[in-house]
């Protein structure tokens, strides 16, 4: 069965609370198995097209999609971690699966874009080694024994200490592979052309196979086509390339189309059960 799920808008005029409530009910209510936010912290002026600049922040607002629901799904697709220290970000991130009871998965990305990491006085060059060292510090915390964990030579207590969510990792590139194989449960591919991912999958299930694991859960992120039967034709290629699940990457302004979305992916992932 192929578990689907869909981008909760935390960005532009639907990036209100009572319309995120709306969508994250609406979506339980549906049977759709996650809802994920998306991560940009600092869009120039020049560059904020149709969300105006407008976004909340990806790890806030699972606090709000916690509160509002009980049973689906919560992640994050995917958090940039060189934007933020790693402490705070472990903080963040355990608070919300021990609110959320549990349900909060945890994509991560080194990130692209150059204004942001200048508004944020990080060095662009450094941020693949910035993601595993903070990947690797996150999954230190959780994993630590007596919840005793140590930073910059100082011991402190690492709680609430809820079971680690699981980690994706996005991108396409080789050391997106790397990583995915390195530290993840799943890799967070782009699109959903099963012909174009079929290199990327192959090279990934060598890796793992390398490494002495098994091959990570892909997960494939982006838009279905508007005919129904096309967009099945599409999934059910995934799906024979082994993926598990699908995130929708939503584009919605109406909490009428979010439920016209949602109908649409209810009815694929019942096909597809």
């Amino acid at each position: 069965m192929l578990k689907i799920g869909t981008a909760i808008r935390n960005m532009g005029p639907a990036a209100s609370a009572a319309i995120i409530r709306h969508c994250a009910e609406r979506a339980e209510h549906a049977g759709l198995a996650h809802i994920w936010t998306v991560d940009h912290i600092a869009i120039p002026p020049d560059d904020a097209q149709r969300p105006n600049g407008r976004w909340l922040d990806p790890v806030a607002t699972p606090a709000l999609l916690a509160a509002a629901t009980t049973r689906i799904e919560l992640g994050i697709s995917v958090l940039v971690l060189p934007y933020r220290a790693a402490l705070p970000t472990a903080k963040w991130i355990a608070s919300i699966q021990e609110l959320s009871g549990e349900r909060l998965h945890l994509g991560i990305g080194p990130g692209w874009m150059d204004p942001e990491f200048k508004a944020l006085g990080v060095e662009r060059k450094r941020r693949g080694r910035i993601t595993d060292e903070t990947i690797d510090f996150i999954c230190q915390c959780f994993a630590a024994p007596d919840d005793v964990v140590e930073a910059n030579g100082q011991a402190f207590l690492f709680r609430p200490n809820p079971a680690r969510p699981p980690i994706y990792v996005g991108g396409m590139t080789d050391a997106a592979l790397t990583r995915t194989v390195r530290c993840a449960d799943a890799w967070l591919p782009i699109g959903i052309d099963a012909e174009k991912l079929k290199p990327r999958a192959a090279r990934l299930a060598e890796m793992a196979a390398e490494a002495g694991r098994d091959c990570p859960a892909i997960v494939p992120i982006g838009g279905l086509p508007d005919d129904q039967n096309e967009a099945f034709d599409h999934l059910s290629a995934c799906v024979e390339l082994g993926a598990s699940d699908f995130i929708q990457a939503s584009r919605y302004e109406t909490t009428a189309e979010f439920d016209a979305l949602v109908e649409r992916l209810a009815d694929l992932q019942t096909r597809l059960s």
